[in-house]
């Protein structure tokens, strides 16, 4: 992706479409880190843009209603910490941040089992993982890592990401296996 286009992106984030008066009083006063599309009951922001939401158009997003949060709105939610090897150095690390299912409640979603989850980073990488997994493996929308946020051009700013050495099925495998339904730089999870 080019520096120039994600930086106008970035930019553009400020300039949301108009929301309704309902909303209004609930939209973040940061810029948005976070966009929750789909099967939600409550909206903050907007109909998608293709002019100011120009990330989200060229990877082909669109949507009626969203709900956004903010650092502060993220890291308002309850905090919980992991400790997981990561795969770049092989080494434990601690993170922290509001689990998944309780960011998606937030945002007006209903979460089933069968729930499915589309984790889109920055870059356009997206995994998919079902409510199950998201509440079984105790995702985190993570904004912290050993003790300080994390930077955008880092794994940050938020990472959606598990304690892969506490889930059974995933502590086998190698590290590089077990994140890769961990996108780093989450920016927009589609609820379906």
């Amino acid at each position: 992706m080019k520096k120039r286009t994600f930086i106008a992106a970035l930019a553009g984030a400020g300039a949301l479409p108009a929301l309704p008066a309902a909303a209004a009083s609930t939209a973040p006063r940061g810029p948005a880190l976070l966009t929750v599309t789909g099967a939600i009951a409550k909206a903050n922001r907007g109909k998608f843009d293709p002019v100011a939401d120009q990330m989200m158009h060229k990877q082909k997003l669109a949507f009626d209603k969203a709900w956004i949060f903010d650092y502060a709105a993220l890291t308002a939610l309850p905090a919980v910490t992991i400790r997981p090897t990561l795969e770049y150095d092989g080494k434990v690390h601690t993170l922290k941040g509001p689990l998944l299912t309780d960011v998606l409640k937030a945002a007006g979603a209903t979460v089933t089992p069968a729930t499915r989850l589309a984790l889109r980073a920055v870059d356009g990488y997206a995994a998919a993982i079902t409510g199950e997994q998201a509440r079984a493996r105790r995702y985190l929308v993570a904004t912290h890592l050993d003790g300080q946020p994390m930077a955008l051009g880092g794994l940050g700013p938020l990472w959606a990401v598990y304690d892969a050495d506490r889930v059974p099925e995933m502590a086998g495998k190698s590290p590089a296996e077990r994140f890769n339904s961990c996108p780093w730089a989450l920016y927009h999870i589609e609820v379906t």
